[in-house]
Parts: structure tokens; sequence; C-alpha cells
């Protein structure tokens, strides 16, 4: 209204334009060709992911990958079988640390006799022993056998599914220890699984009193926990080592000397062990468990103890299979990758108590092997490059 207030009234409008056909048909353009360009992209992603696999592949001929194949099967089936059967003979009752030690490696003599036909039809020659690469024998023979004794304390007194998520630590030993000797690159990706699976363990430890099996008492429970990641850093160790004298003393020639190097350590290990065994005793301890073991008595036990040393030495010569082929990082992925088939094993065959916390650090952990990959193949991008 005017300033006397007689009244004119001033009507301001604002007009808005109206969507015409054109500018439809351009934002329509403008969608299509946004849609398009991120199809295009993933497309070129994918392509480049297959155009890398097929060239990785090509660059190494069939029986290399055939090889790698046989040995990460045996690690991801044998290992498993063997923490399980390493339960099975405390459960039905067993009692001996260092007979169950003894098992592992009284098999030793199984890569041997794999050599005998590549030696008999002259494939191969054996590896000429010098004082060094005998001083690695020994080492790694006696850092396995007082592995497999830590491992047999934690399966003594821990469910078979907590050793084995526990174990799961080796992968960030296995990266520390590959980093430190083998000089492996270790990134961001790397460093977070190796936080993440530690958080996993941590996790376990909180739980520790909802799954201690009876009989066992809280101090036992903790020896066997510690023990169980001293096992784990120790496995990491003897990776890394083995790794080493691939590298720098054997070489990487040919696959029968992942044979040789498998049957020394083992018979050093087994050496070791036996002289342990009998100090402690334990040779005529074996009659007396198999007499009074569950379901089956003495056939049950020798069954028990034929299979631990199978699969024990499979799954040995599997890790020792791929870190010759590939390296201390994959070895580490795959023997870390075997906690979830254990403890789903675990779960079914001995009804071990899955709880909330358990499942959580299942999870982190494969979490954790994840990243784990991402990290190594962002390394093998970059180094490609």
């Amino acid at each position: 209204m005017d300033k006397e207030g007689g009244g004119h009234h001033h009507h301001h409008t604002i007009r808005v334009p109206s969507p015409t056909p054109d500018n439809n048909i351009a934002m329509g353009e403008e969608t299509s060709q946004a849609n398009g360009s991120t199809t295009t992209s993933l497309r070129r992603k994918a392509a480049e992911v297959i155009a890398t696999s097929l060239e990785t592949y090509r660059s190494k001929p069939f029986s290399f990958w055939l090889l790698l194949f046989l040995s990460s099967g045996a690690m991801l089936t044998a290992f498993p079988a063997s923490s399980l059967l390493s339960r099975l003979y405390y459960t039905d009752g067993g009692q001996s640390k260092w007979i169950l030690s003894w098992a592992a490696v009284a098999g030793w003599p199984l890569p041997a006799l794999l050599l005998l036909p590549l030696y008999a039809l002259g494939k191969a020659s054996p590896t000429p022993l010098s004082l060094t690469l005998c001083f690695w024998y020994a080492l790694l023979g006696f850092l396995s056998a007082a592995d497999n004794l830590m491992y047999a304390w934690a399966y003594a007194y821990l469910p078979a599914s907590t050793a084995s998520l526990v174990a799961a630590s080796s992968l960030a030993f296995s990266a520390l220890f590959g980093r430190a000797i083998a000089k492996n690159t270790l990134n961001m990706s790397s460093l977070n699984a190796v936080v993440v699976i530690t958080a996993g363990v941590v996790i376990v430890a909180l739980d520790s009193g909802s799954d201690r099996p009876p009989g066992v008492t809280p101090r036992q429970y903790a020896l066997g926990f510690v023990l169980d990641v001293l096992g784990s850093a120790l496995h990491g160790l003897i990776f890394a080592l083995s790794e080493l004298v691939f590298a720098r003393v054997l070489g990487r020639r040919s696959f029968h000397v992942v044979l040789e190097q498998q049957a020394a350590v083992s018979l050093c290990a087994f050496a070791f062990t036996s002289a342990g065994l009998a100090v402690a005793e334990g040779f005529p301890a074996m009659r007396r468990e198999a007499a009074r073991f569950a379901h089956g008595g003495e056939a049950a036990y020798a069954n028990v103890m034929v299979w631990t040393a199978v699969t024990f030495q499979l799954g040995v010569l599997g890790g020792t299979g791929v870190l010759f082929l590939a390296s201390t990082v994959l070895a580490g992925v795959l023997n870390a990758v075997r906690v979830p088939l254990t403890s789903i094993a675990a779960v079914i065959w001995f009804h071990d108590p899955m709880s909330g916390f358990k499942i959580l650090a299942l999870v982190i952990t494969v979490w954790g092997f994840a990243s784990y990959m991402v990290g190594h193949s962002s390394v093998r991008k970059t180094s490609r490059s």
C-alpha cells in the first residue's frame, strides 16, 4: 500500500521456467552418460584384472601352477586334520605332550620316499651337503621340535577351535619376521592385518573362561594360551628362515629341493624329539596309553598316531612347497586361512562351544586375512609397474 493508505496493490510474479522437452532430453543424456561412464570404468577395471591374471598365469608353466595348487591344498586340508587329531588324542585318553610331538615328526620318511623315484630315474640328483646347509637343517629341526611341543601343550588345555584361532597370530609373526629376515615388503594394509589379527587373539583371551574344557584349571588354560602364541611366533620364524635358506643357500632350482629340505629338517626334528621322549620315559608310556585308549584301544591309538604323522608331514610339505614356489606371505596367509576351517570342523566334531566373542574373533581374523591379501596384491602391482 502507498503512504496515504489509499490502496494500490503491487503484485510481483516470479516465473519458474517449466521443463521443456529439450531440457528433459539433455538431462536424460547427462544421466545416461554418467551411468555409461561408470559401467565403462567397471568394465575397464574388470578387463585389467583379467589381463593381469592371464599375464601372471602365462608367465609360469603349467607344472608350476599344478605344484602350487597341490601344495596349497595340502596346507588347507592336512593341517586342520592334524589339529583335530591332536585334540582327539587328548580327548580319547592320551596325556603325554612328548608322544604327540613325536608323532608329528615320525612321518619324516614320507618326503624321503617321494625323492627316491626322482633319484632312481635320474631326473634329480642329491644336493651336496655343506657345513652351512647342515647347520640350517639342524637349526630348523630344533625349532620345529620346540614348535611341535608348544602346540602339543596348547591342544592339551585348549579346545581345538580356540587353539586354531590363537594360532592365527602366526600370520602376524610371519609378516614381521618375513620383513626382518627375508626382506619382504610390509605396507599399511599388511600392518593393519597384523593389528586386526592381534585384536582377534585378545578377544579370545578375554573370553577365556567360557570354553575351558572339563578338568582343565584356569592356570593350565592360561599356560596353553601362552604356549599357543609362542608356538605361533616360532612358526612364523620358521617360515621366514626357510625362505631365507631357499633364497641364499639352496636356491630355487627345482622342486626336489623342497622334498630334500623337508626330509632333512623333519629327520633332525625327529632326532631331537626322540631324545626328549626317551628322557621323559615316553616310549613305555605309549603301550599304557594304547591299552586304555577310548573307542578301540590299541587299534584306535595306532590309527591316531599314524594319521597324525601323515597329515602333519603333508601339511608341512605343502607349506614348504608354497614357500619355495611363492613366498612367506602366501604361506602365512594359507596357514592362517585354515583357522576358520579348523574352528568349524571342531564345532561339528567335538561340539566346541562357539560364544559370541569367539565368533567375533573369527570374523575379525577373516577380515585381517583379507586386508593382508589386499596389501600384498598392491605391493605386487606396484613392483610390477
